[in-house]
């Protein structure tokens, strides 16, 4: 028995491993060329974790929209005890430059947590006890702005750009100003040729309706974009979620070849296959914020046979420890009984590295070589961590969004399209309605019929396009927000004028056909003006859609704000009922109703100073237009006094989404 256990620990420690390494990399590598392309020349990193006890906040962790829809008014279930526990104890480690620290373990061992804490994320949590240090000096928001670099686990990129397209584009705001252009489209061409994605480069990147890059290819673009500022620490917050186990397998290859450029790499997933087990340095096992074994991914089977828990010949040590040491909660007694042995098992581990300055478990017969890998290639170094780097200024910022922006879009050919043709279809469907009167001319109501629906059908299908596309760009807008890649002043410069063309081609494509189609009052300068206000109401209504969208956490809430507000001024237009006849809520409500401006701006371009005719019976009346709009309270206010206002009530919106970017996080419901 004796002899079994001492074969299968060699087995694991890498004496079989190693003759048939050859034959694993050949079936399951993708990558024969391990040269390094894109290495870290800066000083080497470390990243220590002292003593850290994490505190999280589950009310937090729930939306607080979610909380209202459960009747718990938000701020004070945030206040209540109960909702706090433990995410992380007593953890402490330290990594160094060239090594991959894998962190493994169950749903709820702290994973999350622990990167949140790193990153300096931890939203809803506190700091009970301990410190983080970042090549020797406590971690602040600053330095680890400057040294980590954080891959999430949702890949947030532009689907209608290309790989190249995609990097480039980042460069050009988060490399240094000092960086040439030829400078910027080298170190593109540096991470795509480290990241394998040279066969991909100019394909779209694509996502779940628009077909691009494979999911592996995917993943590594968002690397990429993390990798274009050659940081010395990377962290990956499950890398490899929903992908297969090869190109899992390949892209933690990928990884490790990052550790040896000289980099920190720190990943967290949840049980590896045997193979990508295999490529970590260094594996922390966790279960229930407590570490209960750290140390070189090789060793650990030697560690836990030292203690009496063997691995079975043939099994995967990922998934049998991560079993060991997951808690059961089926009931109450086996949860007891597993919480009661990964309690014994973290104060085992506890008790043996205690003394060692990195924490990590050695075997007696051989200590773990902790020296960083050698580097076949150099770059200038660019950055450091404690040096301040002038990065990008807001004009820069702004150019490069906007140029992004009016790529993606106008790449987008489908969605063009059907809004073209959606337009196209709306103008002809009301034009041939009113269409055939040749001199006759419409009666009075059936004319203000016509010049409300224009003024009100069409922005209506605005909104939940707008609203769609910028929950669809959240998570990303989030993300870079955060990272700093740029603020929220050049976005919304850039998100505003940026969409303008498509703007313009749409109101075109509705509101001229319409216009001659209906034979309304065929004078030049009338047309442009109704042409206008068309289009300063179509804008109004795609203003209140962007601050909706930014103001609001999810697409149906915003939806559902934009129509309400949407009906209400509907209703108080002037056209169901007369202005006259609105008591105060509704009046004042009217009062910020871009349709009224617009329908009684329309109706003033169309009848003031014209003289209607009317026949009833067998009589025939001349009346002023002037009179028949002002017995409808449509003329209260001159025409170029309803342009300003329908400005301002923009400006308006355009005000709220911007103060709505600058206060509002912009997290999708994912983030939460």
């Amino acid at each position: 028995m004796a002899e079994k256990t001492k074969e299968e620990t060699q087995l694991w420690n890498g004496t079989v491993l190693q003759d048939a390494s050859g034959l694993q990399d050949s079936l399951f590598s993708s990558e024969s060329d391990n040269s390094l392309y894109f290495t870290y020349s800066g000083q080497s990193n470390t990243l220590e974790v002292r003593d850290l006890t994490y505190q999280v906040d589950i009310a937090s962790q729930v939306p607080w929209f979610e909380q209202l829809a459960q009747f718990k008014i938000p701020w004070r279930s945030h206040s209540s005890q109960d909702s706090c526990e433990l995410g992380i104890r007593n953890l402490s480690f330290k990594v160094r430059s060239g090594q991959m620290l894998a962190i493994i373990g169950s749903s709820g061992c702290g994973r999350a947590s622990l990167l949140d804490v790193i990153t300096g994320r931890g939203h809803g949590g506190k700091m009970k006890s301990g410190q983080i240090w970042i090549n020797g000096q406590p971690s602040t928001p600053q330095l680890v702005r400057k040294c980590v670099a954080h891959v999430r686990q949702h890949d947030q990129l532009l689907p209608n750009l290309t790989v190249r397209e995609t990097l480039a584009f980042i460069a050009q705001m988060r490399l240094p100003r000092t960086f040439s252009q030829a400078q910027r489209d080298k170190r593109v061409e540096d991470v795509i040729a480290e990241l394998r994605l040279r066969q991909c480069a100019n394909t779209r990147v694509g996502n779940t309706y628009v077909r691009g890059v494979s999911g592996g290819e995917r993943r590594r673009v968002s690397i990429g974009v993390q990798l274009l500022w050659n940081p010395g620490i990377l962290i990956l917050d499950e890398p490899t979620s929903g992908l297969d186990s090869f190109t899992a397998h390949n892209l933690v290859t990928t990884l490790s070849r990052l550790a040896k450029g000289n980099r920190l790499v720190l990943i967290s997933l949840h049980q590896p296959r045997s193979d990508i087990f295999r490529l970590f340095d260094l594996v922390l096992l966790m279960t229930s914020g407590t570490p209960i074994y750290l140390g070189a991914a090789q060793q650990m089977v030697q560690y836990f046979t030292s203690i009496g828990h063997p691995c079975p010949r043939y099994s995967n040590p990922a998934d049998f420890y991560v079993d060991l040491t997951s808690i059961d909660r089926r009931s109450k007694e086996r949860e007891v009984a597993t919480v009661e042995k990964a309690q014994s098992l973290a104060a085992l581990f506890l008790e043996k590295v205690q003394g060692f300055d990195d924490f990590l478990w050695k075997a007696e017969a051989k200590e773990l070589n902790t020296s960083t890998h050698t580097v076949s290639l150099t770059l200038t170094q660019d950055t450091d961590c404690g040096t301040a780097v002038e990065l990008p200024g807001m004009i820069e910022q702004f150019s490069t969004l906007i140029r992004r922006q009016i790529s993606n879009d106008f790449r987008d050919l489908p969605t063009l399209l059907i809004h073209g043709s959606e337009a196209c279809l709306m103008s002809l469907i009301i034009g041939f309605l009113y269409y055939g009167h040749g001199a006759k001319q419409l009666s009075f109501m059936d004319t203000a019929a016509l010049l409300f629906m224009i003024g009100a059908l069409i922005p209506f299908n605005v909104i939940l396009d707008v609203v769609s596309k910028c929950h669809s760009e959240r998570s990303m807008l989030y993300y870079e927000l955060e990272d700093g890649l740029y603020t929220a002043g050049p976005y919304f410069f850039a998100k505003i004028l940026g969409e303008l063309p498509e703007h313009c081609a749409y109101v075109i494509i509705y509101a001229m056909p319409i216009y001659w189609l209906t034979n309304l009052r065929p004078v030049p300068e009338l047309f442009l003006l109704h042409f206008l206000l068309v289009w300063l109401v179509v804008f109004c209504c795609r203003t209140m859609a962007l601050a909706a969208s930014a103001m609001l956490p999810t697409f149906h809430m915003s939806s559902f704000f934009c129509n309400a507000l949407y009906n209400s001024f509907y209703l108080t237009a002037g056209f169901m009922i007369n202005l006259d006849n609105l008591w105060i809520v509704p009046a004042w409500i009217s009062k910020l109703s871009f349709l009224r401006w617009c329908f009684s701006g329309l109706m003033q371009i169309q009848f003031n100073g014209h003289l209607y005719t009317t026949q009833i019976g067998n009589f025939t009346f001349s009346i002023l237009g002037d009179t028949m709009i002002s017995a409808m309270d449509l003329n209260s206010h001159p025409l170029y006094a309803i342009y300003l206002i329908v400005i301002g009530i923009s400006y308006g919106f355009l005000f709220l989404y911007y103060l709505s970017l600058k206060l509002i996080k912009q997290k999708s419901i994912q983030d939460w």
